[in-house]
């Protein structure tokens, strides 16, 4: 694997990290009873996203490192793959 794949690989775990801590701990302007005029009322009371950044980051490195391991294993590969398309 070079680099770029690496960092392509990083990106999308990134990426689908982040839509997954995104919504955890977050509570409503309606759950907090603290509706600002004119927004939806589901929207959040507040939003640390740097919390959430750092969050992601933190877990996405690790899941990279674990799924590069296993690409550079050897346990997973792009051959088994092709294989398994054309059969």
């Amino acid at each position: 694997m070079n680099w770029f794949s690496a960092l392509v690989v990083w990106l999308i775990i990134w990426w689908l990290t982040l839509f997954i801590i995104l919504p955890i701990g977050i509570r409503g302007q309606a759950e907090e009873n603290d509706i600002v005029e004119g927004s939806e009322p589901g929207a959040p009371h507040t939003l640390d996203i740097k919390k959430k950044f750092k969050q992601t980051t933190i877990i996405a490195s690790i899941l990279w490192v674990l799924t590069c391991a296993l690409i550079l294993s050897g346990w997973v590969s792009w051959d088994a793959f092709g294989n398994y398309i054309n059969r």
